[in-house]
């Protein structure tokens, strides 16, 4: 194979690992720690329910569907559920949810800072005290920056967090440290320091393009020094 082709190969693979080298380390460390944490884990199952058993059975709603329905333009779904002790309807539309007393037909008042903790409390699936509950306009980019939302923080070791509806109480999200090490290198890994949801983003498509050509470069370098063995000739 000509020589230009192996000193222009050193030269670009040379100059790519020095441009590469750190992400490619971020990828690898990345897919280490991604592929090694249990997405059960990085969910907190272990740490909280999204929901749990409804205690209540179908007379326990005595109140009239049939109201309830009126109150809600062009209803696309009926759900029964539960608030700590209080049976809940739930009817929703094209506009959201609109929750239902189950007792007494009246719009489900928003939860106090009391039956928020409390609820959070039933869900949590480990023993830990709360260290905050806070209710935000807009929560941050863990939950998604929903609005309108309670943010509860626990003493645990992961500092696990629930966030509720201040609408309806109803559970969100859990997080914790755990889920917040992998959005880290689930990060790095894809290059979005933002969202960290663009998976096509040109930053990535061009390192990866680069990638590929550190390993081109690279398969050519090491057929500089390929040989295939020489056959020995026998004599007759």
């Amino acid at each position: 194979m000509n020589k230009r082709i192996f000193k222009h190969a050193r030269k670009f693979h040379k100059w790519l690992g020095y441009l590469l080298a750190i992400q490619i380390l971020a990828w690898l460390l990345g897919g280490l720690v991604m592929s090694a944490i249990p997405l059960e884990k990085v969910h907190g199952k272990h740490l909280a329910a999204r929901s749990i058993n409804n205690p209540f059975n179908q007379a326990d709603y005595p109140t009239s569907l049939d109201n309830i329905v009126l109150q809600v333009p062009q209803p696309t779904q009926i759900t029964y559920s539960h608030f700590l002790t209080t049976p809940i309807i739930t009817v929703n539309n094209s506009e959201g949810e609109h929750s239902f007393n189950g007792l007494t037909g009246r719009p489900f008042l928003p939860p106090s800072k009391t039956q928020i903790i409390a609820n959070a409390h039933a869900h949590l699936l480990i023993e830990a005290k709360v260290n905050n509950a806070v209710i935000l306009t807009t929560g941050p980019r863990e939950v998604g920056y929903k609005q309108n939302i309670w943010q509860v923080t626990f003493d645990d070791t992961f500092s696990t967090t629930l966030y509720l509806s201040a609408d309806n109480g109803n559970v969100i999200t859990v997080r914790s440290t755990i889920w917040r090490i992998f959005d880290f290198f689930w990060m790095l890994h894809i290059m979005d320091y933002d969202e960290r949801e663009d998976f096509n983003n040109p930053l990535l498509i061009s390192f990866s393009a680069c990638s590929v050509l550190f390993c081109i470069t690279g398969f050519i370098l090491l057929l500089q020094n390929f040989r295939l063995p020489r056959r020995k000739q026998t004599r007759t």
